[in-house]
């Protein structure tokens, strides 16, 4: 058994870097209130402290003697080791098994071979002008071009016609962009298209010869650099929990653009790209099954440096932040800026503006109306601001909901009684209750860490003295707090308007 006593010997040989994710927080939470071991102060003098490290203690004794278990049952034997790909691979795959993390030069008499005929995939990227990031029209362009001869659903459609409208209003996309006037039409057509649902549930997508060669040949003329694509790939493995061969694919496909010649030195990006070689190879050698990908600082702010070149202001996850020791001028931070949500109406006076991705805390006793409250800004939310899902495990989807629905009811207004796996498609997440749905502290943290650009608002229930029911680390981290503490009357307390105040059953919407 793990014991404050033997824990820092202990962590030493497992290597707390390869945790997993909620046995990694434990790991830098002790860190932090042992000083690294130096004192154990704080979890003799606070009860709180003492019982969180010793549940983590518990836990990492657990994930210790599986760990061990599994190597024991693991029987060694000399040619076992699987092939990181197939034998046409075979110079990508043998770098792993060599000291050095560079890629291998070729040698001169591999230069003499007849050289290989590049595919037309090549031939159009060698033709290209090359890129860090593709405009917003011409994705659009790219992705309606796709679509032809599939079949869509109207809720596709949607999404699509949803994301050009919001890069227009965004400025993403301008009437003095050089690919204006098929945006238009790319717009018109599918509107002309959400009509046709009325008619049919699938429907084909068909462009004319002539328009779909006109937009593929725009798409074609621009590509974005193969060094940058293969460093977003890395990068969207950051901090997960991924299998080993996940990494080996990774490192195979960059070697191998690497040995052909398709990713050379001439690449601005060529170091970064070396510096991420280094990092799956040294993932691979450590964790023969799985673990967290964590790079090193120096290597995600040479990431992050490029992400700013190419205006990727945030990729999976990795978000511009202000260093925590930065010392700044009070007029440099008024110069600062954040994008707000743009709340109107009773919602701007009640909550206030907050930041996009904001989190909300909703609490109040049983049918003092917290459900009909978060229906209601539900609504509106999917009416002037993005798509919505409504998990509705509290009540289920009945009769009583369909009633609170009746009057926000809207074509981005997506209801669920469960949390689905892929939140992706949804701007807006209402978890309707936290307690219903058996959420911890940790579920919504891991929830939001896995979708940092959502907003969550999250609905609880109350015990009998009105406070709501669960753990105090629920109010960690939320920029607004509603409480309804009388029916029919809410109170914000949050970081935006402290004290705003609201009659749900009055002027709903």
């Amino acid at each position: 058994m793990i014991t404050i006593h033997n824990y820092y010997s202990t962590i030493d040989k497992i290597n707390g870097a390869t945790l997993p994710e909620i046995l990694q927080k434990g790991w830098e939470f002790v860190n932090k209130v042992s000083n690294h071991g130096k004192s154990w102060e704080a979890y003799h003098t606070s009860e709180g402290i003492k019982k969180t490290v010793d549940i983590y203690f518990t836990k990492l004794s657990e994930y210790q003697n599986k760990t061990e278990a599994k190597s024991k049952k693991a029987t060694p034997k000399k040619s076992t080791q699987k092939k990181v790909v197939p034998s046409r691979q075979k110079r990508a795959s043998s770098m792993l098994k060599k000291k050095s993390s560079q890629p291998r030069v070729k040698s001169s008499s591999s230069t003499k071979r007849k050289a290989k005929k590049p595919s037309a995939t090549e031939l159009k990227y060698q033709n290209a002008n090359k890129v860090e990031r593709l405009s917003d029209e011409l994705k659009m362009i790219k992705r309606f071009a796709l679509m032809h001869g599939k079949i869509k659903t109207q809720n596709q459609i949607r999404l699509f016609l949803n994301a050009l409208q919001k890069a227009i209003m965004e400025k993403r996309i301008r009437k003095t962009s050089p690919h204006a006037k098929e945006i238009r039409e790319i717009q018109e057509s599918l509107i002309r298209l959400m009509s046709k649902f009325d008619r049919a549930e699938n429907i084909k997508i068909e462009i004319s010869e002539e328009k779909l060669s006109e937009y593929l040949s725009l798409v074609g003329k621009h590509a974005e650099l193969r060094s940058v694509k293969l460093i977003k790939s890395y990068i969207n493995l950051q901090g997960k929990l991924i299998p080993n061969q996940k990494a080996k694919n990774l490192y195979n496909r960059i070697a191998g653009a690497i040995n052909s010649d398709k990713l050379t030195k001439k690449d601005k990006y060529y170091e970064q790209v070396e510096q991420v070689l280094s990092s799956l190879k040294s993932f691979v050698a450590k964790n023969p099954n799985e673990g967290i990908l964590i790079a090193e600082e120096r290597t995600l702010n040479g990431m992050q440096n490029i992400l700013g070149e190419c205006g990727c202001k945030t990729v999976s996850g990795i978000t511009t932040r202000i260093p925590e020791d930065k010392v700044m001028n009070s007029m440099d931070v008024m110069n600062l800026k954040f994008d707000k949500l743009g709340l109107k109406g009773k919602w701007l006076e009640f909550i206030g503006n907050p930041s996009k991705h904001f989190k909300v805390m909703i609490f109040g006793r049983p049918k003092f109306g917290k459900s009909i409250l978060a229906v209601d800004f539900a609504g509106y939310l999917a009416r002037n601001h993005g798509t919505v899902l409504y998990v509705a495990k509290e009540e289920g989807i009945d009769v009583e909901l369909q009633e609170k629905l009746a009057s926000v009811a809207h074509p981005d207004l997506y209801v669920v009684e469960s949390i689905p796996e892929d939140l992706s498609m949804w701007d807006f997440i209402f978890l309707d209750s936290v307690n219903k749905l058996r959420l911890k502290p940790q579920d919504l943290e891991d929830l939001r860490a896995k979708y940092p650009d959502k907003s969550f608002i999250s609905i609880f229930q109350t015990r009998k003295d009105g406070l709501f029911r669960g753990s105090q680390e629920f109010l960690h981290d939320m920029d607004v707090v509603i409480e309804v503490p009388e029916k029919g009357h809410a109170v914000q307390y949050g970081r935006y308007n402290q004290g705003g105040e609201l009659q749900i059953f009055k002027n709903k919407n």
